[in-house]
């Protein structure tokens, strides 16, 4: 994660006729800490005059709830100001970002709060304005790496749930929701995967009231009766993951063979959603910015490419033969009993500028 680029505290937030979307936040956050100034940290320069960090602001408030932590809750994935968006049901992207960090033992409301989340959630707002796509509840994120820079954590994952706390609205300019971001193990992403996200979180609400994130803990699956209420989940309802986002993501067509190119550091998990997704009658797609592959369950094999989408439909035996082809090295192979050919290379991990910064396969 890259380190916050411009930050500086901000001792009071405009309230006025001009700032509708920021005062509807403000209306959320004071019905809920009426007794509290927040600590707000706004962007010395702002994205649109070409700042790096595209929230105009984070609030962070100290709370008691569930166990002591620090909320924290952006400002400017929504339309703040004047409506500019052509949709006036949804007030810009249609959601802000928090965020709960477990407070260590004997930290209070003086203490200065981390500042390592503001990092986090402006790289997740900065993926949100290059790219266009926006989370939802039940998404998650493999963050390439420790969620909190510098530190040693196992949590490398993050997940998205509406807050517990902070119900979706109506504002001027639209349909308003907070998206709780919550730090998550690989085995517990993993989970997710194979059954329900939110269903996951659910599941794990015990042990992490309010999804409170703490870098310190280890993994929830280590609980025996969690890990068994998921793999019980999986094997009767297989798994909820429609949308599995890619690094590497391409094809070609080569007169009636198209060649799917995808990264090897994922192919895992697309061979783990096709069983659980396909074999379950549901569809699966593939997604890399603007171009997305999807593959459907059927009762004949059928390929569709386009320049910008795909859709493949497959037969039990070519599921059967395209999941031993996703278990090989970097390669090309033929799936038999298809059009298709799956090439599989290395894949580039990108940091927020788009370098790479490490190689797999």
């Amino acid at each position: 994660m890259k380190t916050l680029s411009s930050c500086e505290v901000v001792t009071t937030m405009p309230v006025d006729d001009a700032t509708p979307g920021w005062d509807a936040i403000n209306g959320a956050l004071g019905s809920l800490y009426a007794d509290q100034q927040a600590r707000h940290f706004g962007a010395a320069l702002a994205w649109t005059l070409g700042g790096k960090d595209p929230l105009d602001g984070i609030s962070v408030y100290w709370s008691e709830a569930g166990r002591p932590h620090w909320h924290y809750v952006s400002y400017g994935l929504s339309e703040l100001f004047d409506k500019q968006s052509e949709d006036p049901d949804v007030s810009g992207f249609g959601f802000e970002l928090t965020f709960r960090l477990a407070a260590p033992a004997g930290a209070g409301p003086a203490d200065p709060p981390p500042t390592w989340p503001m990092n986090l959630l402006q790289n997740l707002a900065r993926y949100v304005f290059q790219t266009g796509n926006t989370f939802e509840a039940g998404h998650h994120l493999d963050a390439h790496g420790p969620i909190a820079a510098d530190r040693a954590t196992l949590l490398h994952h993050v997940a998205f749930i509406e807050d517990p706390q902070l119900p979706a609205r109506d504002t001027v300019n639209g349909r308003l929701a907070f998206l709780q971001v919550v730090g998550l193990t690989a085995d517990e992403v993993e989970a997710m995967r194979r059954w329900n996200s939110e269903a996951m979180l659910h599941a794990m609400a015990a042990a992490m009231p309010l999804w409170i994130t703490d870098i310190a803990r280890s993994s929830l699956l280590d609980d025996p009766a969690l890990s068994a209420v998921a793999a019980q989940g999986s094997e009767q309802h297989g798994s909820s993951t429609g949308l599995l986002l890619l690094e590497t993501l391409d094809w070609r067509v080569d007169g009636d063979t198209t060649t799917l190119v995808l990264g090897v550091g994922q192919v895992a998990s697309v061979r783990e959603l096709l069983g659980l997704r396909l074999g379950h009658g549901r569809p699966l797609v593939l997604a890399s910015g603007a171009r997305q592959w999807e593959f459907l369950p059927g009762a004949q094999e059928a390929l569709e490419p386009g320049d910008d989408s795909a859709r493949c439909t497959l037969d039990a035996a070519g599921l059967r033969a395209l999941l031993a082809c996703l278990e090989q090295p970097c390669g090309r192979y033929p799936v038999p009993g298809t059009h298709m050919v799956l090439e599989i290379v290395p894949t580039l991990l990108r940091d927020a500028q788009g370098r790479v910064v490490r190689e797999i396969g």
